[in-house]
């Protein structure tokens, strides 16, 4: 039997209605309420779309589907109550409402998913676009530049082309590619100081671009530049490998005997050597000994080079002056010269007469013939033959730059150049004056027979004494302990006392001067010993007449000097040591440095010769400062002074610097031209001293004066 069927009561049925419209009301609040929530989340999107603030409008987009998906949490839970409610009237009314009650939930999970799967794909594009804008597009690249083609496509076409262009060329795809702007120098510079490795840059002219130099490209660069390697690991000088294997080898690698071949003559070169002396003996071979001959004649006025041509250097023919106006056969009227004119043209010379008078003519054919044609043709002729047809090079040197460089007179002071004080007292040419070792005396002799003592500050006369003679020569002692005067006039030498010294040095003196008189010719040397009372003849020969002699100042070397030349005589070796050919024509003086490796030699054409006798015996220099005679020369004892005097009534003072170091040769510069001394029988000044310990000059003139010269 089966179960018994189960009443129903009316009750339990308007119940489940109930329950039925509420669930409906229900869904349909949810569904109004979803729908709106979508369209919301939509319109934000759109708006975030064209917004710059993307990630303010998707974290408003995540909270509004938060929102959504709360609802939709909260319409779950609901309708979960309300399912309970309805199963608990189910439950108590015994009823299964299987059929659509599960359609209806079926309907709400299907639109929950679908929902859910809406929004899903909302938030899977914008995470996708946000994926696409950060990736990194990686390149390949490849560390070898050298396989890298150029940008530029144009090949080898010349970039002078595109310089009025705004490109420069063109890249693989076709598109021009355009200058850039270039930097200023400044810009440029900045840039070089603020970017450390600026240095490494290189302007690419071709592609437009700058390339930046790796560390290994600027070394193998510098290894070039240096004419090295281009890489340091290769070793251009590495030790020799013998791969031969020399150890206990006994024998050569080959034992074969020498072949037979090496020592008979070769049959082949003897053949060849009889077919070369055939062919010379029958004339096919020749040889040209002789030389070939050069033409004798040449073209004058030939137009070729001279190396193609033989003869003198080519030089165009001069030109013929081109008529002008006046020898047109119809010239205007201010080219023909009146009668007048004509007539004075005969009163002038006949170089400064014209030699073509214009004339007027109707037609050309009424021309006569010139007259003076054969003469001109025959002018022209002599021209072309006697023109100088030789070039000569001239070099444009400037005058002032062959003048040697001189140091400013204003570096080399003191020198005297001013007359301070005149010394009178004599009645003729003063021919001959000395300073005394102390500088505190002067003597003087003349042609008056006299020989005066000066006092040099005052000009007071000390002393006179009438030899009777012309006075040749004095000269005081070296020695301050003797103020003893030597006096040559005529063929004798006196020694006179002064009476300048002390009692002591006076009975001194006595003693000393005890000489025994001694005779000499006319051309030999004596020389005097007083401490010996012994006078004493040079044992040399001297060739020609003595004219000045003078002693070294340090060693025991005399130079004698004759008309023509200067001997340098070695004393304790009795030897002639040097020779100086002066070069002039007669020998007045000769003054001998303080160092002793230096001599200056006056002549009567007026040359001045300065000779370095451990240069040479010829003249180191030879000025030629005075017209006349030179009568006298010094050197100062101190300072780098020497004097020369001549009979031109002057004295020039030069600054002559002798060096110690043997490299650099003597500096001699003109430094003043001192006159003041008039002229008598055509004699000017005869004698200059300096001053033994000022730079002072005493001048001694054929006006009888004694000039007395200060800085």
């Amino acid at each position: 039997m089966g179960p018994k069927p189960r009443k129903e009561n009316g009750s339990g049925k308007s119940k489940n209605e109930k329950a039925e419209k509420k669930v409906q009301k229900l869904k349909a609040k949810i569904v109004e309420e979803n729908l709106k929530r979508i369209e919301e989340a939509e319109a934000a999107a759109e708006s975030s779309e064209d917004s710059p603030f993307v990630s303010d409008s998707g974290e408003d987009d995540d909270e509004s589907l938060s929102e959504d998906n709360g609802s939709l949490s909260e319409s779950g839970s609901e309708q979960s109550k309300l399912s309970e409610d309805e199963d608990v009237v189910r439950s108590s009314d015994g009823d299964d409402p299987t059929g659509a009650r599960d359609g209806d939930t079926d309907h709400l999970s299907g639109y929950s998913l679908g929902e859910g799967d809406d929004n899903d794909d909302y938030h899977g594009e914008d995470s996708h676009g946000g994926s696409d804008d950060s990736r990194e597009v990686v390149e390949e690249s490849d560390s070898s530049e050298d396989e890298v083609g150029p940008r530029n496509t144009i090949g080898n076409v010349p970039l002078e082309w595109y310089k009025d262009e705004e490109h420069i060329g063109y890249d693989l795809a076709g598109k021009k590619i355009k200058k850039k702007e270039r930097q200023s120098k400044l810009d440029s510079f900045l840039a070089s100081v603020d970017d450390s490795k600026n240095w490494r840059k290189i302007y690419d002219e071709y592609n437009d671009e700058e390339v930046e130099l790796t560390k290994e490209e600027t070394k193998l660069i510098r290894r070039l530049l240096k004419g090295k390697a281009p890489h340091a690991d290769f070793d251009p000088y590495a030790p020799y490998v013998d791969w031969f294997a020399w150890d206990g080898a006994k024998h050569p690698l080959s034992n074969a005997p020498e072949p037979k071949r090496r020592f008979i003559p070769s049959k082949w070169e003897s053949k060849m050597v009889l077919r070369y002396v055939r062919a010379i003996r029958k004339g096919l071979i020749k040889f040209d000994d002789k030389p070939k001959e050069e033409p004798r004649f040449y073209a004058l006025w030939d137009d070729s080079t001279p190396a193609e041509r033989q003869g003198l250097a080519y030089i165009p023919a001069p030109k013929p002056k081109l008529p002008g106006h006046e020898e047109s056969y119809n010239p205007s009227q201010e080219y023909i010269p009146t009668q007048e004119e004509i007539n004075s043209y005969q009163l002038m010379f006949e170089e400064d007469r014209p030699k073509f008078i214009p004339k007027q003519h109707t037609s050309l054919r009424s021309v006569p013939a010139y007259e003076k044609a054969v003469q001109e043709t025959f002018d022209r002729c002599l021209d072309l033959y006697l023109c100088p047809r030789v070039r000569k090079k001239r070099i444009n040197i400037d005058p002032e730059s062959l003048k040697p460089k001189l140091p400013s007179r204003k570096d080399l002071k003191p020198y005297p150049n001013t007359c301070y004080l005149e010394y009178k007292g004599h009645k003729g040419p003063v021919t001959t004056i000395c300073t005394e070792s102390t500088g505190q005396w002067i003597a003087s002799g003349s042609k008056d027979g006299t020989v005066r003592i000066w006092e040099v500050e005052t000009g007071r006369c000390l002393q006179v004494w009438d030899i009777g003679e012309t006075i040749e020569e004095v000269a005081w002692n070296p020695l301050t302990e003797f103020p003893i005067l030597a006096i040559a006039a005529g063929q004798d030498v006196f020694i006179l006392d002064t009476g300048c010294g002390s009692h002591e040095q006076q009975n001194k003196i006595e003693e000393l001067l005890h000489v025994e008189p001694q005779k000499a010719t006319d051309d030999s040397v004596l020389i005097h010993q007083l401490s010996k009372r012994l006078t004493q003849r040079i044992p040399f020969k001297t060739k020609g007449i003595p004219v000045s002699t003078a002693f070294h100042p340090t060693r025991s070397i005399f130079f004698t000097a004759t008309k023509k030349d200067v001997r340098v005589y070695d004393l304790l070796k009795q030897k002639l040591i040097k020779k100086l050919d002066a070069g002039v024509r007669e020998i007045s003086s000769i003054a001998i440095h303080p160092g002793g490796d230096n001599a200056i030699v006056g002549s009567k054409d007026g040359k001045l010769c300065w000779f370095d006798m451990d240069l040479s015996s010829r003249p180191y220099r030879v000025l030629r400062c005075h017209p006349k005679d030179i009568t006298g020369v010094a050197y100062h004892r101190s300072y780098p002074l020497f004097a020369s005097c001549s009979d031109d009534c002057t004295a020039y003072v030069f600054h002559g610097m002798v060096y110690s170091d043997l490299n650099q040769n003597p500096l001699i510069v003109p430094l003043e031209i001192l006159r003041g001394h008039s002229g008598a029988d055509g004699r000017g000044v005869l004698d200059c001293k300096f001053h033994p310990r000022q730079p002072w000059l005493f001048t001694a003139g054929a006006d009888s004066l004694i000039k007395l010269y200060c800085h």
